[in-house]
Formats: structure tokens, sequence, C-alpha cells
């Protein structure tokens, strides 16, 4: 499907509305209205005071003729003080009307808008924001503000339409002290000093993404301009004291993996990658262009490096349109962490972590009960998506359609799909319509299976030499409650001790399954999976008693 066909099919979707479409989450949608373009000008850490203070012009593309009330989401001031507060909202036509409760910004549009017009507001406000950027002290006591608007913190601090479906550019446009450096979105367009010790900084995202990958890091940095990495600019900011550790970290996988993901998936979508040390989180977090990392993890010489890339084209770039199918982004960040190993350590390396990541989902399959990969109508206001299933039984899901599917035909399908979605939004069903047309297979069953259905299959058997037919005959049960599942199984075959098992597939699908493998002579083992390709439970295989 080309481009255009697509962004046109989106444009149908809109104007008729999301809200009634199935298993989508709850956030409130808004059919009639598209975000295009956001330039927040903030002011802050020029005294001791948390406050922040912000102008932001929203530019709105009308998708309904005739349009006039809008929505932003933007915290309203709370008991303790936090929240924002607007004083101000105005268009060209002079003054709009607004509400402002519940943390929603409600607007009063000109009348007369036409569908396909675009109409910039622009906000006045202020306040302490409650979460989503923090004005915090970093681990070496200087005072710093970081963002990390992740999943929907955004509106504690910018007015936006704070979903991850709505995808637009933005610029921001930050004064602060002279000492500070200012990180953010996109390219830097200017930094000029400013009379009174003060210095802005402007920085521009000409790609369009989601608000939550919105991100803004300000602080005294050391900072270390790499070069080009296939084109694209590649940078390292840690707090000076840091320096010698961070620098490291980000040395030994981010231009290798980079490299990897641009040779072997597609094009880098953003102006620059930044790897930024951040206080006042842990982990790492994958803003588009500007990756964030716990300043603890910085000073032990630990950080989700790879994991942050890989996010760069599958979350970022190509993003869910909605909450439910998270997995798209986590389980292909986890998987593709995988992938860049099996690529740069070897397949033992590999196999290990497929092992590992087994282990944690069999774990996470007895604490979360009933809970399938993809949510169903999740509920955008009282939990995060996220939870270590979507990365860990995504990531298996992948790996599972690969065998499926074979390599080559996985890696066609990975760059068509990202080819296809590269800076617009996704869903499960439109990866699984790639993959089919690249297989020719029709993979229905299997993404329902390992998505949308909890569980996975629990297995155990016997194997036994039938000397007068020479065969090897190989029994596998299903012991889950569960109906069965349906899998291919690689059976290895050792003919003598220290080979390498022959592996051959077994279709399993029901209660109990034979193979019988042909043998001229009696092996020294047989061993279920040994190319770690299934995702189940194995219980005891042994060899039969006579």
């Amino acid at each position: 499907m080309t481009r255009l066909l697509r962004l046109c099919l989106a444009l149908v979707a809109l104007l008729v509305g999301t809200s009634g479409r199935a298993g989508a989450d709850t956030y409130p949608r808004q059919p009639g209205v598209d975000a295009r373009h956001y330039v927040f000008r903030l002011t802050l850490l020029t005294s001791d005071s948390n406050e922040i203070e912000g102008e932001a012009a929203v530019t709105l593309r009308v998708l309904t003729a005739g349009l006039r009330e809008v929505a932003l989401d933007l915290a309203t001031p709370r008991a303790d003080g936090k929240g924002m507060t607007v004083a101000t909202v105005t268009s060209a036509a002079g003054a709009v009307p607004f509400t402002h409760r519940d943390n929603r910004l409600r607007l009063t549009l000109p009348a007369g808008l036409a569908a396909g017009q675009d109409v910039t507001v622009t906000i006045g406000y202020r306040g302490i924001p409650a979460d989503g950027l923090r004005l915090i002290n970093n681990i070496h006591g200087e005072r710093v503000a970081f963002s990390e608007n992740w999943y929907n913190r955004a509106r504690q601090w910018l007015p936006m339409i704070d979903h991850v479906a709505d995808k637009a550019t933005g610029e921001f446009v930050v004064t602060t002290r002279a000492d500070y450096q200012v990180i953010a979105n996109g390219a830097l367009v200017e930094q000029v000093d400013l009379t009174g010790g003060r210095r802005r900084t402007h920085w521009r995202q000409d790609v369009p993404i989601s608000s939550w990958l919105y991100a803004v890091g300000i602080a005294r940095f050391a900072v270390r301009h790499e070069g080009l990495v296939r084109g694209v600019p590649l940078e390292y900011w840690v707090f000076p004291q840091d320096a010698a550790k961070g620098f490291a970290l980000f040395e030994k996988d981010a231009r290798r993996s980079f490299e990897f993901y641009s040779d072997y998936v597609g094009p880098f979508a953003y102006q620059k990658l930044a790897h930024v040390e951040a206080a006042g989180m842990g982990g790492g977090t994958e803003h588009a262009s500007s990756i964030f990392y716990g300043e603890k993890g910085i000073t032990a010489g630990n950080g989700p490096v790879v994991h942050e890339v890989a996010h760069q084209w599958f979350g970022n770039a190509v993003t869910e349109h909605d909450w439910n199918d998270i997995w798209l982004s986590e389980g292909f960040a986890t998987y593709f962490t995988l992938l860049y190993t099996e690529h740069a350590e070897g397949r033992d390396a590999f196999a290990d972590g497929l092992r590992r990541s087994r282990a944690t989902v069999l774990k996470l399959e007895a604490s979360l009960p009933n809970t399938p990969v993809v949510h169903v109508n999740h509920d955008d206001a009282a939990r995060e998506p996220t939870n270590q299933l979507v990365y860990q039984k995504g990531a298996w899901t992948l790996h599972m359609l690969r065998a499926q599917v074979g390599t080559e035909t996985f890696w066609r399908g990975i760059r068509d799909y990202y080819r296809e979605y590269m800076n617009t939004t996704t869903t499960t069903d439109q990866f699984r319509q790639v993959m089919e047309r690249v297989s020719g297979q029709n993979l229905t069953w299997f993404f329902r299976q390992w998505l949308n259905r909890a569980g996975v299959p629990a297995l155990s058997g016997t194997w036994r030499y039938d000397a007068a037919a020479r065969e090897v005959v190989v029994s596998v049960r299903q012991t889950q409650a569960a109906d069965p599942f349906r899998l291919s199984l690689g059976v290895g075959v050792v003919t003598s001790e220290g080979a390498v098992p022959a592996v051959h597939q077994m279709a399993v699908d029901g209660r109990e399954t034979t193979l019988r493998i042909a043998a001229a002579t009696e092996p020294a083992a047989v061993v279920l999976d040994p190319a770690v390709t299934t995702l189940a439970d194995f219980g005891t295989f042994t060899k039969a008693r006579p």
C-alpha cells in the first residue's frame, strides 16, 4: 500500500471516529481534529522556584467542517499548589474562550472553519509541575530539570493532545541560566545569550512524534559529538563528574547498534541521536532523538543502550495506534536487542538471552494469569500500559514468527513494515497483514494464539527407539488445563555423544502427538527444542522404558 493511500485511509478513520474501534484504549478521542505542530516557549530554573512560565503555540488541523470545540490535556491546579494555571488563550482572530477543569483545557474555535484548515492557538500559562518535568538536584547536588512524559505525563506541564496516536512536529524554545545547556528533540536551531545571565536555546523536531516522546533536559553537561553514523549526528551528553563512565558506556554499543538497525531495518527517522544522562529517573527512556538514562545507572556503568536505540525505530518512528498494542513498541525493542546480540556476539549468546527471556515469561504467566499480550480496552487513566509480558512474551512472539515464516522472509517483512508505517501509527493487525503478504501464509491463528490468548503450552513426553522399524518414536503431550496450542516443535536427534542434534519439525496441535523419525541406529539422545524456537513450559522428556 502506498504512503498516500495509507494516509488517506487514516484520515477516513479519523473522520468517522475511532472511539468505537474494537479493542481501543479508553482515551477520549477527538475525531474532528489533528495536532500538527507545537511550539513550547518555556522559562525555568532562573531562580530557586520550581515554577515554570510557558507559552504554547498549538497548530491544529480541523478534520470536520464547522468544528467549534477542541480539548487539550493540561493538568489543573491541585490543593498542594502544583499544576498549571492558564492566563490567556488567543488566535489570529483574537481571544479564544476557554475552560480549564479536570485536567482538560477546552477551547472554543472560531466559527466557519473548513475541513483541512489549520488554526493556531497560543496559550499563556504557568505553574509548578506535579510530574512529567522534574526540577530537582542531581546526584552531584546540582539543580537540574529533566522531563519524563511516559506515558501520559506530558499534560502535567505541556498543553497538548496527550495520547500516543496523535503525532505532531514541535519546537522547544527554552530560556534558563546561561551556565546551563539544554538538550531536546530534533536539531539545534540557535543558542543565544541574553542579558541578565540568561540563555535561550531553540530545538526543532521536524518529524512528527507522539506526545510522550517530547523531551527536555537542562543541566551542566560534558558533550561529546561523535560525528556522523549513517549520515546522522551522534552525541553523548553526561554530567561533567561522570564523563569517563558515561562516555565509555555509550561508546560500547551506541554506534554499532545504530548501524545494525539502520542496515537491517531502515533509515533513522530523526535529525540526530543524543544519549543523555538524566536525573530523577532510572533505566532508560527512548525520547525521539534524545534518549535519557538514569544517572545512577550511568555512574554504575550500566544502561539499556541497545534497547533504547531499537525504540527509535519501533515505538518512536513506527508507533502503536493505541496502548492496547504497546507490544509493538516494547516487544519489538526487546527482541531487536536480542537480534543485535545475535549479530554482535553470535548465536550462543542469542540463545542464552532467549532462554532467560523464556524463563521470565513462565514466571510471569504464573503471576499474571489470564493476561494476553495485547490489552483489551486498556484503561488509559487507571494504569500504565506496560507489564513484562508485553516485553518478554512480545519478543518471543516475534522470535516464533521468524521461525514460522523463515529468517529471510521475516527480515523482508520487517523492512516492509517499517517502510510503510515510518512516522505514522500502526496496529497489530496491520503488522500481521504485512507479514502475511511477504510470507504468503495466513497468520491469523498465530497472532491470536500468541498475542490475544493468555498462557503458554506445557509439554512433556518420551522417546524410544524402534529397532525393527529403524525409527525413533517421539511422543509429546500438552499438559496444561487450557485447550491445546498449535505449534511446530523442533525435535533434536543426537546420533552420538557430543554431536550436533539433527532437528526434525513436529507439528503439535492436539493433546498428544507422535512423530516417527527414520534412524539406522539408536541415537545417543533426543532433545526438544534444541534451536530454542518454542515458547513452552518444558516438563520431563525422557527415554521410555522398554
